[in-house]
């Protein structure tokens, strides 16, 4: 865990500081998993622990694995766990065949594909979890049990109704954001500043994922546009429908879509609201994500606190 934040910087008198911050700092290890029928698709993932459960977590459109460094180091301090963050088709630094196919069947079978390539037929129990269109995917995984040994899901501000309704506004972010950055430390710097991420920490580390070296963005999200729609429609009665115990994380009450009101007052699954956090939760918020996800993980037994951390 890093020493500095903004606070700090801030309380020194100084300029915040917005360099870039290795992986390193937060995970076991970086890998490239080739999948596929001629092993064609790469995919990198990043990976903590080496026992308990298996976390796998899926990062929101545009951002990438990292997106998850602070969050992994917070949760595998509290539980013990395993963790596999990924980059996503067309994301970070995977590089896949048909970079363009961002349909949930496609990207549901690229997470079967790298757990079964670093897995093999037997994986340890797996948590889905994933943020936004991640969120999305992991709900589609969860829903066809493309993983069977999935015990548990938790989808991080994704509801259809607020996703769908906001779907017009996100070309216009596009295109509002600019198109290149003069250095990574400039890139770090406009994420705060734009409150695209408000947590500098996680900033450092994850902008890494968003910007190739030339300073651009890595994947032009507009691209995608023809699959939005069908990353979120029908996902809240996909996630009700779905037999295994799940957790729904959101940056504030007004997500929830008529359908979810209904079965959370019925007590179908359990829910947190995390305000005020930003759309990037589990990058703004990491310790409050983590301790919800902790929580879920112990009261469904599907984890071991650590010691340091038992009361």
């Amino acid at each position: 865990m890093l020493e500095g934040s903004v606070d700090t910087e801030q309380e020194l008198g100084g300029k915040p500081d917005y360099s870039p911050v290795s992986w390193r700092e937060y995970f076991d290890r970086m890998e490239d998993v080739s999948v596929g029928p001629d092993h064609g698709d790469v995919h990198r993932v990043y990976r903590a622990g080496a026992a308990g459960p298996l976390l796998v977590l899926l990062h929101g459109g545009g951002h990438s694995a990292l997106s998850w460094a602070v969050f992994t180091t917070a949760i595998t301090s509290r539980v013990s766990c395993r963790v596999l963050a990924m980059d996503l088709r067309g994301h970070g630094d995977t590089l896949v065949q048909k970079p363009d196919d961002f349909s949930t069947h496609t990207m549901s079978s690229d997470v079967a594909n790298v757990i079964g390539a670093c897995y093999g037929e037997t994986p340890p129990p797996i948590v889905l979890i994933g943020h936004g269109v991640g969120g999305a995917i992991a709900v589609h995984a969860a829903s066809n049990m493309v993983l069977p040994t999935t015990v548990g899901l938790v989808a991080i501000d994704v509801v259809e109704g607020g996703a769908t309704g906001a779907l017009h506004d996100i070309q216009n972010f596009l295109k509002a954001r600019p198109k290149s950055f003069k250095s990574m430390d400039h890139a770090i710097e406009w994420s705060i500043n734009s409150g695209q991420i408000t947590n500098l920490e996680s900033a450092r580390v994850s902008m890494v994922g968003q910007i190739k070296s030339v300073y651009v963005w890595r994947i032009d999200l507009s691209k995608s546009e023809k699959y939005w729609d069908g990353w979120f429609r029908g996902t809240s009665n996909l996630f009700l429908a779905c037999s295994l115990p799940k957790l729904l994380l959101l940056a504030g009450i007004d997500r929830l879509d008529r359908d979810l009101t209904i079965a959370q007052m019925q007590g179908r699954f359990m829910m947190q609201v995390l305000p005020p956090s930003g759309h990037a939760v589990q990058e703004n918020k990491p310790e409050k994500v983590a301790d919800a996800v902790a929580s879920f993980l112990l009261r469904h037994k599907f984890a071991e606190a650590r010691r340091e951390t038992r009361r």
